[in-house]
């Protein structure tokens, strides 16, 4: 039995409307984690870099035990997730040792991150009509800036990154909890 799919505009407004508690809360979360980062840079950078390195070693533990967990893979896949997982132990270690390290290769990720999360953002905007349009090329402009920045001063203080960060999370969250109102408000006006 083939069920047809209704592309009506107004069904869809509501069914995204119905998620708008997602994007708030995420707007909400991405703010308290600007703020806390602007309120302790030093220690939030030491944090992010731990943290950074135990994920690597649960991932690679966790690759590691699937290589002969997983009854359903072939040996040349057993090899490879064992391999995986070893790699990432072993990054993970590296990680937790030298932290300042750490902190310069996720400072350079992050910024090439923001050039590409930016690009996107200016090209969703200029490509389609879209409501708030200006917000969307602020933020976008705002993060190849930032990207910019980091990839062409790799030695600009770690302090000033995570100065940089707080402030692009504050704004990205407040940015994050308008359009869940605004997503709100329009699955309301199409019900």
């Amino acid at each position: 039995m083939v069920t047809q799919l209704r592309r009506d505009p107004a069904d869809m407004v509501a069914g995204i409307g119905r998620h708008w508690g997602w994007v708030l809360a995420f707007g909400i979360i991405t703010l308290a984690v600007g703020v806390i980062v602007l309120a302790w840079p030093g220690e939030t950078l030491i944090v992010v870099a731990v943290l950074f390195g135990i994920q690597l070693i649960v991932m690679g533990i966790f690759r590691f035990v699937a290589a002969f967990a997983a009854g359903d893979v072939g040996g040349g896949t057993r090899v490879l997730y064992a391999l995986l997982g070893v790699l990432s132990l072993i990054i993970g270690l590296y990680a937790l040792r030298h932290v300042l390290i750490t902190l310069l290769a996720l400072a350079l990720l992050l910024g090439i991150f923001w050039i590409v999360s930016g690009s996107v953002e200016l090209f969703n905007a200029l490509a389609h009509q879209v409501e708030h349009r200006g917000w969307l090329i602020f933020m976008g402009i705002l993060s190849i800036l930032a990207g910019i920045v980091v990839l062409v001063y790799p030695s600009i203080s770690l302090l000033t990154l995570a100065i940089v960060l707080g402030a692009w999370l504050i704004i990205y969250g407040v940015v994050e909890i308008v359009l869940a109102f605004r997503i709100r408000s329009l699955a309301h006006h199409a019900a």
